[in-house]
């Protein structure tokens, strides 16, 4: 598995979970990881393309 696959996967984890969990700061902060993890894998991926 490629760090940008495990990034998504993570963010979809915790988007799961974020809808799951009644606490509301809880879904926040799962929500901002979630976003993180997509930055993350975006700018990864950003950055193969370009070194090609």
């Amino acid at each position: 598995m490629s760090k940008i696959e495990y990034l998504q996967q993570q963010a979809a984890r915790a988007e799961r979970l974020a809808r799951d969990v009644l606490d509301r700061l809880t879904a926040e902060r799962l929500q901002s990881f979630a976003a993180e993890c997509r930055k993350q894998a975006k700018t990864i991926d950003e950055n193969r393309t370009e070194a090609a």
